[in-house]
């Protein structure tokens, strides 16, 4: 990993001189115990067997549930480095938001020319039955998760939008939660903003969402797909920490115009509906006719006005890679502004020339289908076999407008706990956004996503990455 940059050393990890936010850290390391470092890194792992912090692994013969690795040692960054993430965020969240009125409302982006028609009329995240329909507050996506990568000491840049339904938060409190149990010495030496508010957050944002005929204070439920679901660990626990009923589809029904959940005394109206479940199988009556997962009839309910959805139907083409690409056009267009966080460059297989180009350099690129999530799908070319580049390019040919190419970025490392001593590993950052009529809060930190073998550049869980808590100092 020699000229990567370390997020503990900077670019000299041989200089032996720690980057000023590791400065205490570093001095709290260097007088610890290896032997007890190990046995706490071993701990730590008994905490979330014993919690049940798991997700479910999909695509193999049978859907198999994994223990989130955990890493103990923090990913820190500053205050100052902090604040000027939080800007660019917030700007980027705004945008998001003004596009997507936009696209489901008078379309004046694509009139301007900047984002072409096609790619909103013919995109598969598009949802007709959301044109002219404005959600409660303006609010599109409540819930937001933007995933940073970093290059070097000022170098950060926005590697992908999550706006349907982003999933990681519950590891992040869990993380600092058992960070703070085993080592309340070190968060006594270190000034680290907190990240437990984020439950409470959530729910005074989610309120502040509900519609405008609401009747004292708002009911908020959490629509889960169920048991099986990878990510039902995190419906549960967001569910507990508001305090919140969590609900499957089979527990609401419609009634009077108003989507009720069913309780010992009877159905009881919910006003914000936090949902977990994508928009083919929100409502049987509109999309998916086999979903056994939504509510009969609950876009009309939405569409008159009466129930708040977090996040918004049709929010997904935000999460459009091919979409991705225009996203510093998309700012500038509805900032009037320059995007403070950069786009990494991105090649739209759909175009001609641009297929021709990663075609040619497939050894070189990253390839993504322009809806996957979870690193599957995707082709790393630098690591990547012969076989594997060859099998790729007939999936390019075959469907091109289904992929999008980017250049292979050095991502920072952040060391990791091992048997020998620190290693350093490649990190990613979702920091998480909650949007209302109240104004945008960004969670000091998120979660910090490590590849854990070494060299990998994939660090999603699904494709054996861990994840380590995330301190923000207070400068």
């Amino acid at each position: 990993m020699t000229g990567t940059f370390d997020e503990m050393w900077g670019r000299d990890p041989e200089s032996q001189k720690l980057r000023r936010p590791y400065e205490v850290f570093g001095q709290w390391y260097d007088g610890e115990d290896p032997a007890r470092l190990r046995a706490k890194q071993r701990e730590a792992e008994e905490v979330f067997r014993l919690t049940g912090i798991t997700f479910n692994v999909y695509g193999q013969s049978a859907a198999e549930e994994r223990l989130i690795p955990f890493d103990i040692v923090p990913r820190i960054i500053s205050g100052s480095e902090w604040t000027k993430l939080t800007r660019g965020i917030e700007q980027r969240v705004r945008a998001i938001n003004a596009f997507l009125y936009d696209i489901y409302h008078r379309q004046e982006i694509i009139k301007a020319g900047r984002v072409p028609r096609e790619m909103i009329q013919h995109n598969d995240a598009y949802l007709p039955e959301m044109a002219g329909v404005t959600p409660p507050g303006g609010v599109y996506t409540h819930i937001v998760g933007i995933d940073l990568v970093r290059t070097g000491d000022d170098e950060f840049y926005v590697l992908e939008d999550n706006a349907r339904t982003p999933s990681g938060v519950s590891y992040m409190l869990e993380n600092r939660e058992t960070m703070l149990k085993m080592f309340p010495e070190l968060f006594s030496k270190t000034r680290v903003q907190k990240v437990s508010q984020y439950p409470r957050s959530l729910l005074r944002s989610l309120r502040a969402c509900a519609p405008a005929n609401t009747e004292g204070t708002p009911t908020v439920a959490v629509l889960t797909p169920g048991s099986y679901n990878s990510a039902y660990f995190e419906h549960a626990f967001l569910a507990d920490g508001m305090g919140v009923e969590l609900v499957e589809g089979h527990d609401l029904r419609v009634v009077d115009g108003r989507v009720a959940m069913r309780t010992t005394r009877g159905y009881k109206p919910i006003d914000v509906l936090y949902r977990r479940v994508d928009d083919e199988f929100l409502d049987p009556l509109n999309f998916n006719p086999d979903s056994a997962l939504g509510v009969p009839g609950i876009m009309d309910v939405y569409r008159a006005g009466n129930i708040a959805i977090a996040n918004a139907p049709g929010t997904g083409i935000a999460d459009d890679k091919a979409i991705y690409s225009y996203m510093p056009e998309i700012v500038e267009f509805y900032t009037g502004e320059k995007a403070i966080l950069q786009n990494v460059p991105t090649w739209r297989c759909s175009d001609a020339d641009s297929l021709k180009y990663v075609l040619e350099n497939l050894k070189d690129l990253v390839v993504k289908e322009v809806h996957g999530s979870g690193g599957y799908g995707m082709l790393i070319g630098p690591t990547a076999t012969k076989k594997d580049i060859a099998e790729f390019r007939k999936k390019l040919q075959a469907r091109p407008s289904n992929y999008i190419a980017q250049p292979t970025l050095s991502l920072s490392t952040v060391p990791i706990m091992t048997q020998k001593g620190l290693a350093p590993r490649h990190v990613d950052l979702r920091p998480f956004v909650l949007v209302s009529p109240e104004g945008i809060n960004i969670t000091p930190g998120g979660l910090t996503r490590v590849a854990l073998q070494k060299g990998s550049l994939v660090v999603n869980s699904s494709q054996g990455g861990g994840t380590k808590d995330t301190w923000v100092l207070e400068d």
